[in-house]
């Protein structure tokens, strides 16, 4: 009986030794599993926050190429400005001259004279390379005129010369007169009203000379003044 004692309280140990290590193992696979829920989550978010990264950076990318076309677009725009009141300039001419120019006795640069234009009267003019076809002397003057087209007034207009006003006579206009324009340099310009802004005696050229940005000829230009042109040798 003492025996049979002895022996059942041994199974009861043996069963709560495994009892216990039943929940020792039990808790273990417990910790396990958070371990691998933990670093799950942990490579679930490094991996969220490459693609943040990913995406920030193309869209950093995106931004800074827009910006870029902005500015890109913002240059034309300049240039063009800087030469207002000539978009309807007629860059090429004919060999004709108003009545009574006279040619010029002893130019700096006679004609068939290879010369460099320093003069932005129109887009592609300052620098180009020009074979002078014609030299005279006159009265030179800026206007400022409204086109009989309409439109805002185009300012300090360079150049008419004396010969290109109706009713010339033999005396200069002085800066602040009216007159009426015979020329024909721009679209609307023939006989629209203009006050003279300034006046000086000199010697002007026709040229030909091949545009800098569009690479095209352009002949018989008129006016270019003598201070306006260097030798191109």
């Amino acid at each position: 009986m003492a025996g049979r004692r002895r022996h059942d309280r041994h199974d009861l140990c043996a069963r709560r030794d495994g009892g216990e290590w039943k929940q020792k193992r039990f808790l273990h696979k417990i910790c396990t599993n958070v371990g691998y829920a933990n670093k799950a989550r942990r490579v679930k978010t490094m991996k969220n926050w490459k693609m943040l990264l990913g995406t920030t950076s193309v869209m950093a990318a995106l931004l800074l190429s827009a910006c870029t076309g902005a500015n890109d677009n913002k240059a034309p725009k300049e240039h063009t400005a800087s030469h207002t009141g000539h978009e309807g300039m007629n860059h090429s001419g004919s060999k004709e001259v108003p009545a009574g120019l006279k040619e010029a006795k002893h130019p700096k640069y006679p004609v068939g004279s290879q010369v460099i234009i320093h003069a932005d009267h129109m887009p592609g003019m300052d620098g180009a390379k020009a074979t002078v076809t014609g030299a005279f002397d006159t009265i030179v003057y800026t206007v400022t005129y409204t086109p009989t087209t309409g439109g805002k007034p185009v300012k300090n207009h360079k150049w008419v010369i004396h010969e290109e006003i109706e009713n010339a006579g033999d005396k200069p206009f002085q800066p602040g007169d009216e007159v009426v324009l015979n020329a024909d340099h721009m679209e609307g310009m023939k006989g629209a009203k203009a006050i003279i802004d300034s006046a000086k005696q000199t010697t002007v050229y026709m040229v030909d000379y091949v545009d800098t940005e569009t690479g095209q000829k352009v002949t018989n230009h008129k006016w270019v003044t003598e201070d306006e042109l260097s030798p191109a040798n």
